[in-house]
């Protein structure tokens, strides 16, 4: 072994130290009953670059039942979710393990799932990793370091390459190219020409991952310290044609006339911008603590109706009237289509519909209602919409850069002002649906739902103006109703007489 490599070798190990006591115990165990383990991939390629890795994954000559026997004597609990795969989990204090059997898989190529078959030998399980730098391993308890791929070499030279034909990986899990371009973001890794041409060539057959498998990639992408050289990566090869095209579609709207921005450049420095506004990891809520996954997409995402909403007008201008509640919609879609939750594809959608709200403000125009609305229409997205609405400014003209920025540092202080006031998170109607319902003698439903909507609009736009005007204006309200509508109301009255 070279001195540089020792040297390197040595930093590594000092960065385990905390926990290779139990790695070790756990490798003489193993070694005892007649098998090998060995640390692999992430963790040993974070100890050589200075990097925290949360995961310990450890691979072994033991089959499944003889680790899960192994580990049960070790540790505190097992468990075996990931059996099938030969992977089984292990928890000792606070150090959690997954330790799996070498692996030898072949792929059928048409739904991805994996043939599953066990290896005898740590090499044969190494050359199946998807890159080099995830390809290298510590043997237990010895801490030999084995590196058959080069693996240290690329992480020196900050590059991605796999172990063998890039083609034959990337065929193996389509998922894989997905993966560098994530590494691209997390890591700021270059990846190697011929894995990159690869790509290029293969990113159809990304269609066959999951879309669950494509969004966690995705969003782990989006959650790197700079997700922009890896979504840069997606679009380059066509992967995003596959799972992301609407970011690929703005590009579209790249003018050569220079009459509007280049969209694509401008959301990814939105991205940048908003990325650099969050707050600290730890920090209170209304910091927006980073990396915050809602406010990345909404970020990305925020001007993706531009390309079905341009038109030029006849003086040779552009616009894109309604790109906001047209990308809204399309981003609905979208993270649907990518399996994400409820919760996050409403936030996104509903900030990306947002976004130009503040365009309306003017210098100040703005009435205390109009703030009103501001803030309970963005309701609990209203610190993430002050820092997607901050980065969207991305003109080169600092005097306007400046004033964009003094005049939104005046809607926040009136905000500020008007919630310190009037408690605006907790804004109702003066009346609530009981009472509304008793006032104009009508049980709970469509048209009692409208009537409590007319008073908080009331709310919003007068502020409090106390319950006896809040009733009169009920009446009023109630009196303009349709007959129809106050018979069918009357209907759903308790104890109202049958209509003649």
């Amino acid at each position: 072994m070279s001195s540089s490599l020792e040297v390197l070798l040595r930093q590594a190990t000092g960065r385990l130290a905390p926990i290779l006591p139990l790695l070790t115990e756990l490798g003489r165990a193993f070694g005892e009953d007649g098998h090998a383990l060995a640390l692999v991939g992430g963790p040993v390629r974070d100890a050589f670059l200075g990097r925290e890795s949360l995961d310990l994954d450890l691979t072994t000559s033991a089959r499944p039942d003889d680790t899960e026997r192994l580990l049960a004597a070790w540790g505190d609990a097992t468990w075996d979710m990931g059996r099938e795969f030969g992977t089984i989990g292990a928890r000792r204090g606070s150090t959690i393990v997954e330790v799996t059997t070498y692996r030898a898989d072949a792929y059928d190529g048409v739904t991805r799932k994996p043939v599953v078959a066990f290896g005898d030998d740590l090499s044969d399980d190494l050359i199946r990793r998807d890159f080099t730098i995830n390809a290298m391993a510590l043997r237990l308890p010895d801490l030999d370091f084995v590196d058959p791929h080069g693996g240290l070499a690329d992480l020196a030279a900050r590059r991605l390459r796999t172990p063998g034909p890039a083609e034959v990986s990337f065929g193996d899990d389509p998922l894989r190219m997905m993966r560098a371009c994530r590494f691209a973001g997390q890591l700021g890794f270059d990846v190697a020409d011929d894995a990159r041409t690869a790509m290029t060539e293969m990113a159809a057959s990304l269609e066959i991952v999951s879309a669950e498998r494509v969004r966690e990639e995705f969003s782990k992408l989006m959650l790197a310290p700079d997700p922009v050289p890896g979504l840069r990566l997606l679009v380059e090869t066509g992967l995003a044609d596959v799972m992301l095209p609407e970011v690929s579609g703005m590009r579209l709207t790249v003018d050569e006339h220079k009459r509007h921005k280049d969209v694509y450049e401008h959301s990814l420095t939105v991205l940048q911008q908003a990325i650099a506004l969050e707050g600290p990891p730890n920090g209170p809520v209304d910091s927006v603590p980073g990396p915050d996954l809602v406010l990345r997409l909404a970020a990305l995402l925020h001007d993706i109706g531009k390309p079905s909403t341009r038109r030029f007008d006849s003086g040779g201008g552009v616009t894109f009237h309604h790109h906001e509640v047209v990308g809204a919609k399309m981003t609905t879609k979208r993270l649907r289509a990518l399996r994400y939750d409820k919760e996050t594809v409403k936030a996104v959608s509903r900030l990306v519909e947002l976004h130009l709200r503040f365009h309306g403000y003017g210098t100040g125009e703005w009435t205390d209602s109009a703030v009103r609305r501001y803030v309970t229409d963005a309701g609990d997205l209203l610190q993430r919409l002050h820092r997607l609405t901050r980065a969207d400014c991305t003109t080169r003209n600092r005097r306007k850069a400046e004033r964009l920025s003094r005049t939104y540092d005046s809607l926040e202080e009136r905000i500020e002002t008007l919630m310190e006031a009037e408690e605006l998170k907790k804004v109702r109607p003066e009346l609530d649906g009981n009472e509304i319902g008793e006032i104009l003698g009508i049980r709970p439903g469509p048209v009692l739902g409208r009537a409590y909507k007319h008073l908080l609009a009331v709310r919003l736009d007068q502020g409090v103006i106390g319950p006896d005007a809040a009733r009169a204006e009920l009446l009023r309200w109630w009196s303009e109703q349709p007959e129809s509508e106050d018979a069918a109301a009357l209907d759903e009255a308790p104890g109202s007489p049958p209509q003649e």
